[in-house]
């Protein structure tokens, strides 16, 4: 079965946003793929949606199948919620990986958050939440409303320096140079706050860049989980 491995997916997004990795990932690990409070199958009943909050139900399932320590994989919204997660219990971590992952939202990013709607978002996105949705257009409207709540939260991401130094997960960076909602000088910060980790910067890589096909996100990401790559050693 192999070690744990948690897979958290993006705002809007479901498990489905891992299956193109799932098969080689799950030759080494026990995944346990993720589907984030009120995305694809699961409720949120008092429909508002934190990176916090997020955390503590992950950690609650964790509870509920048994699993101590684990390594963990989460893209943007996940890897949001990875950070919550490595800050509050940091010894349950062994390793981690955070794709376009965020200390806090700038301003650029307030805007975009603020602003979306379903019908300004690029059409591979609104198929993404048209799949993921399990329950429809009244689930699409209530994701979109907790999106544009967020541009407006101060206190949900808001990681300092010091707060990043309690990580003791061997952590990998993963960040795309053309990230329009969080500045590559983010993942700078993050790779250098936390003291057992190392920076992939993706050249022209937008938001969420491991999808495209000229990416080795999973070799890479398996050989950095699995210390298998002395290049990894040497940049932490």
């Amino acid at each position: 079965m192999g070690k744990p491995l948690v897979l958290l997916h993006g705002f809007g997004g479901c498990v489905q946003n891992w299956h193109p990795f799932t098969a080689a990932l799950s030759e080494r690990h026990r995944l346990i793929v993720v589907d984030l409070r009120g995305h694809g199958h699961s409720t949120n009943p008092e429909n508002r949606f934190t990176h916090r909050e997020a955390a503590s139900d992950v950690f609650l399932l964790l509870e509920k199948l048994g699993v101590g320590h684990f390594s963990a994989m989460g893209i943007s919204s996940g890897a949001m919620t990875l950070l919550h997660m490595a800050t509050s219990q940091p010894r349950r971590i062994d390793a981690m990986v955070l794709v376009s992952a965020t200390t806090h939202f700038p301003d650029q990013a307030r805007v975009i958050m603020r602003r979306a709607s379903f019908g300004t978002m690029p059409e591979e996105v609104q198929e993404m939440y048209r799949e993921c949705a399990k329950r429809g257009d009244e689930q699409i409207s209530q994701l979109i409303a907790q999106f544009n709540a967020l541009g407006e939260n101060r206190d949900d991401m808001n990681f300092t320096a010091r707060d990043l130094s309690t990580i003791t997960a061997r952590t990998l960076v993963v960040h795309g140079d053309r990230d329009r909602f969080f500045p590559v000088e983010i993942a700078i910060s993050i790779y250098r706050s936390i003291s057992d980790a190392a920076l992939w910067i993706i050249p022209g890589g937008e938001h969420a860049p491991v999808y495209h096909p000229a990416v080795p996100f999973t070799s890479t990401a398996l050989r950095f989980l699995d210390g298998l790559d002395s290049k990894f050693q040497s940049a932490v």
